[in-house]
């Protein structure tokens, strides 16, 4: 499902005249339940991906909300606790791996806003996004609990992204309401009321589209529109787009590049 998200980002940093480089033999971080179950184990999922992007001598670059939260705590809690630093790293050692704890987790959302900035975005949008109306939508983890790089509660950062290229972000209360995550696959009927209050509060609010920065936020949103559309007797049909590939879109890029033609709701906005 988030295929056009990884697509995206790859052609709008290639584009931007960014080197990324994929993780080699990386794994999953532990998610947002694994964490809740074993603790330790989470710990030492995460820790293996940082330790082998200190052995290649990078940082870490993430797409993902949790991906981000789960790498970001466990890189802050080797650093700050000796005693589980040395558990961990023993874990490590016996797949021939130790982490020292020299690598950044990054966000990709926070290097366009401050490593690539205002200036660069610019410079590249040749067809800026001028009556998109787009609801921002952080969700819950990016920047909670580790308020890193935005507010907890009233983030900007993709707001302020979003009038670089052009575009009229739209201001609504939830854009950092949790939209239920894992949970559509646990208690789907649950999620559904959540989706439902976030998809009506970006609607209401005059959106057009709702952009995200997360792959799980943006197949809940995406993905079970038609689930509350009918639990609910409404009808709901809005795009939820990652944002980039609308940064893609204003610098020029063409639908398949950024992989727009995946969405399930199609973005039938024109550019102008």
């Amino acid at each position: 499902m988030q295929k056009p998200y990884d697509i995206s980002t790859r052609a709008i940093m290639k584009h931007l005249g960014a080197d990324l480089v994929e993780l080699e033999d990386w794994n999953c971080c532990g998610a947002t339940f694994y964490h809740s179950v074993d603790e330790l184990q989470a710990l030492v999922l995460s820790a293996r991906n940082l330790a082998l992007a200190e052995r290649m001598g990078n940082n870490l670059l993430t797409i993902c909300n949790a991906c981000y939260t789960n790498l970001l705590k466990t890189n802050m809690y080797l650093k700050k606790n000796a005693n589980l630093n040395k558990t961990v790293n023993e874990i490590l050692e016996k797949i021939g791996l130790s982490y020292h704890g020299s690598v950044k987790v990054r966000h990709i959302l926070e290097v366009l806003v401050n490593d690539v900035g205002e200036q660069s975005i610019k410079e590249k949008v040749i067809s800026p996004l001028k009556d998109f109306k787009v609801a921002p939508y952080y969700g819950c983890q990016i920047v909670r609990p580790f308020h890193i790089f935005d507010d907890p509660e009233f983030p900007t950062s993709m707001d302020r992204l979003i009038s670089w290229i052009g575009a009229t972000a739209v201001s609504y209360p939830l854009k950092t309401k949790c939209c239920g995550g894992m949970l559509s696959f646990l208690n789907k009927e649950a999620c559904l009321g959540l989706i439902k209050d976030l998809l009506q509060s970006a609607v209401k609010s005059g959106a057009e589209c709702i952009a995200t920065c997360c792959p799980l936020c943006q197949t809940n949103l995406e993905m079970f529109q038609e689930d509350v559309n009918k639990k609910y007797n409404i009808q709901l049909s809005i795009p939820i787009v990652p944002f980039t590939q609308l940064i893609g879109l204003a610098f020029g890029l063409s639908p398949d590049e950024i992989g727009l033609k995946a969405m399930l709701v199609p973005l039938k906005k024109k550019i102008t």
